[in-house]
């Protein structure tokens, strides 16, 4: 039976308009920023043709080839796989609330990128940072499964307990690489745990896009399994699915891919939680069809939101992290409201 009325209306226009959102919010964040850049030099730029060198569009074409380019398609594919993990999360786990933060992976990555900062320095020049992160956060992720296998089963409850217990344990090593190190260095990891895009370039946007295509691919081979956890363990153990199996391999793809984005942007929190709940609303609550819905959707927050974080205050720049986290708060407590936030 085919759905009508005004629901049906916006799910047909949906497609359109998201597709209006993104090409707007590129072009605008190619435009915006300390220096303001004509439409017609950002398409100039695009298309590939080169100013003369001593034009002030030569200018124009380097700061949107070399800085703004990276960072849309960083927001672009950041955001993405934000909410694709935080969609699978939800499922494997089902809480309406979890997200890629959900289990010590940020705590990880925190403690990663200040054991770097007070007691390395940049050893490995540009990389020190990413790689640091990243390797806190697959830590952390390790641990959590660690942990919940040398227990009594596997269940969602048990996984959301241990990255609980792995997220205070990381922040109390955080705090005490913090207090041990120096102020500047302090500054320093305050201002990266508030999440961001500087770091984008292009010979690191490799790793966001690793980030993406692994859970992408996932889903792809496994979207019937997962669908088939949403009915619960017993329906999907008829169907001949394992839950803890797909359980820890889902864990694993969305540690990967959540350690790839922290590496890059800091802790940019909510954009998992916020992206699955809308895309179910738009496409249903199967993975094949939610799935693309999230990841074009979390590519759309994390612009938008990343273009107000570059415009609010003018010159000076405001981590990405505090938009979406204000953002998360509200739509939080609008789930709460309406009581679609229970675990």
């Amino acid at each position: 039976m085919s759905v009508r009325g005004p629901q049906a209306g916006w799910r047909r226009w949906m497609p359109g308009l998201l597709a209006l959102a993104m090409v707007a919010l590129v072009l605008l964040s190619l435009m915006s920023g300390g220096v303001p850049i004509g439409g017609r030099d950002v398409l100039w730029a695009l298309a590939g043709r080169d100013a003369p060198a001593d034009s002030g569009a030569a200018m124009a074409q380097a700061i949107v080839r070399d800085l703004r380019l990276p960072r849309v398609l960083l927001a672009m594919a950041v955001g993405g796989a934000l909410a694709l993990v935080g969609s699978l999360l939800q499922t494997t786990t089902r809480n309406d609330l979890a997200d890629p933060f959900l289990f010590g992976l940020s705590s990880g990555a925190s403690a990663g990128a200040v054991a770097v900062i007070t007691l390395a320095g940049t050893a490995l020049g540009m990389w020190t940072l990413p790689l640091a992160t990243f390797a806190g956060a697959l830590v952390a992720a390790a641990a959590v499964l660690l942990i919940v296998r040398g227990g009594a089963g596997q269940g969602p409850a048990r996984i959301v307990l241990a990255g609980v217990s792995v997220s205070f344990l990381f922040g109390a090593l955080t705090h005490a690489l913090i207090f041990a190190g120096d102020q500047r260095a302090a500054h320093s990891v305050v201002f990266w745990s508030l999440g961001g895009l500087g770091l984008a370039r292009w010979d690191n946007l490799w790793l966001a896009g690793a980030g993406l295509l692994v859970p992408a691919l996932f889903v792809a081979r496994r979207h019937r399994a997962l669908d088939a956890l949403l009915a619960g363990d017993d329906t999907a153990h008829s169907l001949g699915v394992d839950p803890q199996r797909l359980r820890t391999q889902t864990f694993v793809v969305a540690a990967f891919a959540t350690a790839c984005c922290v590496a890059l942007t800091g802790l940019i929190g909510f954009v998992g939680l916020m992206v699955p709940h809308l895309a179910r609303r738009w496409k249903g609550p199967l993975h094949g069809a939610s799935s693309p819905a999230a990841v074009a959707l979390g590519a759309v927050l994390l612009l938008a939101s990343d273009l107000v974080a570059r415009t609010l205050l003018g010159a000076q720049e405001l981590p990405v992290g505090i938009v979406t986290s204000g953002l998360g708060a509200c739509f939080v407590i609008v789930l709460l409201r309406r009581g679609e936030g229970g675990a």
